[in-house]
């Protein structure tokens, strides 16, 4: 019993989301030690759900290891692809098969809903006793996954709040490369398992901010109920829009962020475009239809969260001033001699 007061310990010492599945597999590989744990995630639209994994360790393992969550959704395993794991989603409950080796897979919840599975692989199926052990470990998991929910998130929306954007932003800002070339006229893109972390390196960081057209309008027609309606479905639309990857934040009132990697300052337009686009044809309850003016920036090296965020503000401001309802680049903006470019990267700022 000790043992185990000690890894849940650990466990919820941490307030990095980023670590939560690689120390849960660490705190499960230490307990029972099987051959190997895994923690798959679903990803994806749902109409194709993919696995990514968060944690996978063996027993000769120092440390878990993960999918880089930039990795290409077509190269992850669909859902059907692995029967098991696909049960346990679908039953809400333990699959437990023989074999060479024995597999455990447990369902993880979210916010009330399945959202991924722990599987672990043993030489002999677990105990009852061991079972139990297991559950009780992911309660544990999942009310600690729900106080931090509380603290990061929105309460409206779901979305990441301001508060969890500096961290988020710094440690993206210290892999952001140098802009890539861009591939010949006409060359196919091919991403393999081989090719991830070379493909993911010739990313960049691109910041894009949203600000509802007229929004104190709605709110002033149609009252606050209906404002905050709009908001929330806006937030399912954009979850549906952009990226598995991709940070979504709500920095408050009708202001919206995207963190998100990208080949390049036209890629990054184009996914800001899908939003645009899939908000033309979509109707808000008793309002109608909304648009939505957008700015984006790439993140420099050495930029801080107020220099990236102040570029791309700027770009939703010259959108604002200049018919609203459109997608502006910071850089190209600056290019056409519309905006001035006068940040500078790495500078301290005390006030």
């Amino acid at each position: 019993m000790t043992q185990v007061v000690e890894r849940l310990a650990d466990l919820t010492g941490f307030r990095d989301r980023d670590l939560l599945d690689v120390n849960l597999a660490g705190v499960l590989q230490e307990l029972l030690r099987p051959l190997a744990v895994s923690i798959y995630r679903c990803v994806g639209d749902p109409s194709d759900r993919r696995w990514l994994a968060r944690a996978r360790q063996g027993a000769g393992d120092a440390v878990a290891l993960a999918d880089p969550v930039w990795t290409p959704l077509e190269s992850l395993p669909r859902l059907a692809q692995c029967p098991a794991r696909q049960q346990a989603l679908l039953a809400q409950d333990v699959v437990l098969q023989t074999g060479q080796p024995c597999l455990s897979v447990f369902p993880l919840f979210s916010d009330h809903q399945v959202a991924g599975v722990l599987e672990i692989e043993t030489e002999q199926a677990l105990s009852t006793a061991a079972i139990r052990q297991v559950g009780s470990i992911l309660r544990v998991f999942r009310n600690f996954q729900s106080l931090l929910d509380y603290s990061e998130r929105d309460t409206l929306t779901g979305l990441l709040n301001r508060k969890t954007f500096d961290d988020a932003f710094n440690r993206l800002a210290l892999t952001a490369p140098a802009q890539p070339a861009a591939p010949p006229a006409g060359a196919a893109l091919v991403v393999g398992a081989g090719q991830r972390s070379r493909h993911c390196a010739a990313q960049a960081h691109y910041i894009g901010v949203l600000d509802i057209d007229h929004f104190k309008r709605v709110n002033d027609a149609f009252g606050h109920l209906i404002g905050d309606e709009v908001l929330l479905l806006l937030s399912r639309l954009m979850r549906s829009v952009f990226r598995y990857h991709d940070r979504l934040y709500r920095f408050g009132g009708e202001e919206f962020v995207v963190l998100m990697r990208c080949r390049s300052d036209a890629d990054a337009g184009l996914a800001l475009h899908r939003l645009r686009t899939a908000l033309q044809t979509f109707t808000f309850p008793q309002v109608g239809a909304i648009t939505v003016s957008m700015g984006y920036a790439e993140v420099l090296p050495g930029d801080t969260p107020s220099l990236a965020f102040d570029r791309a503000d700027r770009a939703v401001y010259w959108a604002k001033h200049h018919g609203r309802d459109q997608v502006c680049s910071f850089a190209a903006l600056s290019a056409q001699g519309e905006l001035q470019d006068d940040t500078k990267a790495g500078d301290v700022e005390l006030f």
